[in-house]
């Protein structure tokens, strides 16, 4: 019979093997898995394990697309090893396994704690990236809330302006301007609406935003047709004819030119800039070189 001494060391010595075990056969791809939440193989808790146990077993989940373990698992490297080295680098793949899953606001939240307890971090300018990105990805249909396309270019543009250098600038003005053309996109599609149903006065302000506010995207030829087309169904030929004459010294290859100039033909009208209005002063501006 043991004594109550042998049993402890017995005890300890056993605990000891269970963990060594389990260490080791989080190296292996077909390994027990973790059981979630509070404990892993054999019914150890977290605890027992290294922060680098941890967040390899993190990378595991990761590799085999369990991208909710996964950000379980960084996560826990968080909680359980706060100050750590390894803490810094789970909570990035945190956010990056969030994203990845589509749990934006997650990813968003991650993204966000790593830029304020890390800012001076090498990472923090593709923390910044993925914070855009959760943001950005979410936009990608016209219908969608443009207040999402407003939150991804803020971020898009702190990418560009606070990390110029890094490799994450480039692909972020690629996104920007696409953010940017989707709001001009909306624009058009409401504008457009307005137009069909005769409302002349409300797409007219909804074109008027794309040519003065989205000048740069591929919306702006068509934008200035249907300024031509509105304002010639009001009566109101000024304007018509110096929307026409905008389209013309821009983008006169166009097909939108073509159309919006037999529109003026038509009513025996030229494209060339009349009388004083928001369209003339624009017109004055695209001379001298102002505009576009």
């Amino acid at each position: 019979m043991q004594s109550r001494g042998q049993a402890g060391m017995s005890l300890g010595r056993s605990r000891k093997l269970v963990i060594g075990i389990m260490a080791a056969s989080l190296l292996l791809a077909g390994c027990e898995t973790f059981q979630r939440r509070e404990v892993g193989p054999g019914g150890v808790p977290l605890e027992g394990f290294t922060a680098k146990q941890i967040f390899e077993r993190g990378e595991y989940e990761l590799q085999r697309k369990d991208l909710k373990d996964a950000a379980f698992y960084f996560g826990e490297v968080e909680r359980l090893y706060p100050y750590s080295d390894w803490a810094k680098r789970a909570l990035i793949m945190q956010a990056y396994s969030y994203h990845e899953n589509k749990d934006y606001d997650n990813a968003r939240s991650a993204a966000q704690r790593f830029i304020d307890f890390y800012p001076a971090d090498d990472d923090a300018a593709y923390a910044q990236y993925l914070l855009a990105l959760s943001y950005y990805d979410q936009i990608e249909l016209v219908g969608r809330d443009q207040g999402l396309t407003f939150q991804a270019l803020q971020a898009l543009r702190t990418v560009i302006e606070r990390y110029p250098d890094s490799e994450y600038a480039r692909s972020s003005i690629l996104k920007f301007d696409l953010a940017f053309d989707h709001l001009a996109a909306k624009e058009m599609e409401v504008g457009r609406y307005y137009l069909k149903r005769d409302h002349f006065g409300a797409a007219i302000s909804r074109f008027r935003v794309v040519v003065e506010d989205f000048q740069t995207t591929t919306h702006t030829p068509e934008a200035l047709y249907r300024l031509i087309e509105a304002y010639l169904s009001l009566g109101l030929t000024d304007e018509a004819q110096t929307a026409g004459a905008i389209l013309g010294y821009n983008y006169q290859s166009s097909e939108w030119y073509q159309d919006g100039y037999k529109l003026l033909t038509r009513q025996g009208l030229e494209a060339k800039p009349f009388g004083d209005n928001w369209l003339s002063a624009i017109h004055r501006q695209m001379i001298k070189g102002e505009w576009l």
